[in-house]
């Protein structure tokens, strides 16, 4: 792994951590699902705009509308979607630590659902994972943690794993910015249904939410599913998926910092544990030196 694909790891990693906290800061003033869908509809039609003036084309594989389709339902309306609406009770650091499980999910579907063979070191880290997640869960549920909150963050790292797992489909063949622009207008189109059926348009306009709703758009939103898109190309899902074990502490660094939320010790615990067990999977699955000849 060069110092570029390195760059774009780290870089990927802090960007889609933020995203909790500038969500966080989103739903306090805005309704979520008409926010998110506003968000998707203006970084899907910056994203189709430039790749157009690039270049690049719409008229993809069958593979990659698949891909896209998925990906723009599962991750974007679902997993998103769910997510925005949960952070109006629950914290950004939780939110983040419970969709920053997605790496162990998508190797325990893969093992359990796929028959994906699980090296000592792969369940050694999904044994880790599932304890850190516990850890974590009783300290917050016994603190009072909104259920319907968790559930809807579990339902949506469950469709964040699906997308994930479908992401190859989408990101082979080039066009990655249109690709990314299209999968930004299905979730912007699939949102603004249950939005407008089940929210009224009430927003409180200030320097926070213009300052966040900006920030989300083009960071989080277009910018850091870019680079994932590029980072996949460039070494593999497997290999950039690893980037995805710095995700506990970059989202819950961040949520403290900006948003003073409350960290102990016990997630600290938590979230240690969490990500020595997303590396140990994602070491796991990378193939074995060829030795060389002698």
């Amino acid at each position: 792994m060069d110092i570029k694909a390195i760059a774009m790891g780290l870089a990927f990693a802090l960007m889609w951590s933020s995203a909790f906290t500038s969500a966080r800061v989103i739903v306090e003033f805005a309704p979520p699902l008409t926010a998110l869908a506003f968000r998707f509809l203006i970084s899907g039609l910056i994203g189709v705009g430039i790749a157009a003036a690039i270049g690049q084309s719409a008229r993809l594989s069958r593979r990659q509308w698949t891909g896209v389709a998925i990906f723009g339902i599962c991750q974007n309306a679902l997993y998103l979607g769910l997510n925005f609406v949960a952070m109006q009770t629950l914290p950004a650091s939780l939110a983040a630590i419970i969709a920053s499980t997605m790496p162990l999910l998508v190797a325990l579907a893969g093992w359990m659902l796929l028959g994906n063979r699980v090296k000592p070191l792969g369940f050694a880290g999904l044994v880790a994972g599932l304890i850190g997640v516990i850890l974590i869960m009783g300290a917050r549920i016994q603190g009072g943690v909104d259920l319907f909150g968790l559930v809807l963050c579990v339902i949506g790292v469950l469709s964040l794993t699906v997308a994930t797992m479908a992401v190859s489909g989408a990101a082979s063949g080039g066009n990655l910015l249109m690709i990314v622009g299209l999968q930004m207008l299905v979730g912007s189109a699939v949102l603004s249904v249950p939005a407008l059926a089940l929210e009224e348009f009430s927003v409180t306009w200030n320097w926070q939410l213009i300052v966040a709703f900006t920030y989300t758009t083009l960071v989080p939103g277009l910018a850091a599913t870019w680079v994932w898109f590029m980072l996949v190309n460039q070494i593999g899902a497997v290999r950039a998926s690893t980037f995805h074990f710095l995700n506990p502490f970059f989202g819950v660094v961040i949520a403290a910092v900006l948003l003073s939320e409350r960290i102990t010790a016990l997630d600290v615990l938590g979230v240690a544990i969490i990500a020595g067990g997303i590396l140990a999977v994602q070491l796991s699955k990378q193939p074995a030196p060829i030795a060389s000849p002698t």
